[in-house]
């Protein structure tokens, strides 16, 4: 049963809803006009999602990408620090002088480093290090004293280091010095390294030469290898010397070696020297040579310049004065160099028995007595004019005799 309501018949008309929508869309959404060009305007898309993938969040790809960021760092890094290295390495050095470096054996590239660093040669010795090992030279320097010059590169230093070329020494015993003459030359050669061995060697078995040498070769390795230098040129010479000469073994044979040496310092007189006193031992004359006088009185220390030789000396008998003995002495009296050994293995063909000095380094040959006392005149008027020319040319000069009129007062 329906119940109405006052004016709610089943003829009325119902009432109207509450939010009605308009029959008229005009009313409710209105349409903007727009321009051709506007209508012909895209569109804009769908925004992409605020939040990150999981993929771009997972931890693996973010490790790697840190790694491979670091790796391009690196290397770019790397790759400056070789090229400044490089140039650094092969650039001018520090070094404005010309200076000498040693290496002592057994020392490594880091101390060598160290060392040129210190020294002013090199910038850098990190540098230097890993520039010797990228050019794999990390055992190859060697030992020895080297000249480096001003401005040379850490290259250039290596190259040298790496070469052994280092700065040579020379020790020059003149023909004619005695052993213990030389022997004191080797002890004050201050490149040389060591003590002096204990013991000195024989007369005459020291090489009469020049020895090159590098700092810190020990003075009992120069030792030995002058004697071995000496005994293989004797012992090469005396394996070719004439069959007819009269000397019994090979000591005889420095011995007269030696007394040529101190005989004539003229190479174009050796050979014929040695062939006086050849004929002279041939003969069984006695060989009266003034150097054997010298050493039987000072042995190896030598005459003192300012000492002459007196009458008592020629006539004082000693082992090795051959005015007053027969034959050769008992051992050389020096040290032989190469040319009086070959003069006396193979003497000149002549028939000299005597010789004396000629005023101008040589000397003048004869082969009898007569011939010979002739010379001796001749040397001594020389000898007397050189005095005389002396004394005047003293007494023309008023210094020199001013000073030795106070010599005389001194006295």
């Amino acid at each position: 049963m329906s119940i109405n309501t006052p004016g709610q018949g089943e003829g009325a008309p119902r009432a109207a809803p509450a939010n009605p929508v308009s029959a008229n869309p005009v009313s409710a959404n209105p349409i903007v006009p727009k321009t051709a060009q506007e209508a012909l305007r895209p569109e804009a898309g769908t925004p992409p999602p605020s939040k990150r993938s999981r993929a771009s969040r997972n931890q693996v790809v973010v490790f790697l990408n840190f790694m491979m960021s670091t790796a391009v760092l690196v290397i770019l890094a790397s790759g400056a620090a070789l090229y400044f290295g490089k140039q650094e390495f092969g650039g001018a050095g520090p070094s404005t002088v010309p200076a000498t470096f040693l290496v002592k054996p057994a020392t490594g590239v880091a101390d060598i480093a160290d060392q040129l660093e210190r020294r002013g040669l090199i910038s850098d010795a990190r540098i230097f290090r890993m520039g010797v090992r990228a050019y794999g030279n990390d055992g190859s320097l060697k030992a020895g004293e080297y000249e480096i010059q001003a401005g040379a590169s850490m290259h250039d230093i290596m190259e040298l280091l790496k070469s052994g070329k280092s700065v040579q020494y020379s020790l020059t015993i003149p023909e004619g010095l005695t052993v213990e003459q030389a022997w004191k030359r080797i002890a004050e050669q201050e490149a040389l390294s060591g003590d002096m061995p204990t013991e000195m060697p024989a007369e005459g078995t020291l090489a009469a030469d020049t020895q090159r040498f590098t700092r810190g070769l020990t003075r009992q390795q120069i030792v030995n290898k002058m004697l071995a230098d000496q005994k293989e040129l004797v012992e090469t010479i005396w394996a070719r010397r004439s069959p007819d000469l009269p000397l019994a073994d090979i000591n005889e044979f420095v011995t007269l070696a030696s007394i040529v040496e101190k005989e004539t310092a003229r190479g174009d007189e050796r050979s014929r020297v040695a062939a006086v006193f050849i004929n002279r031992l041939n003969k069984g004359m006695r060989l009266q040579s003034d150097p054997t006088i010298i050493y039987g009185i000072f042995g190896g220390k030598g005459k003192p310049a300012d000492r002459p030789i007196y009458r008592s000396d020629i006539d004082k008998p000693t082992p090795y004065n051959t005015y007053t003995i027969k034959g050769l002495p008992p051992t050389p009296i020096a040290n032989p160099g190469k040319a009086s050994l070959e003069a006396v293995a193979n003497p000149s063909k002549t028939k000299d028995l005597y010789f004396v000095a000629d005023g101008s380094g040589g000397h003048v040959f004869a082969e009898t007595l007569d011939e010979h006392n002739e010379n001796v005149a001749r040397w001594r008027a020389f000898q007397r004019k050189v005095v005389e020319d002396e004394k005047a040319a003293d007494e023309a000069d008023p210094a020199k005799k001013d000073a030795a009129t106070t010599n005389a007062v001194k006295k």
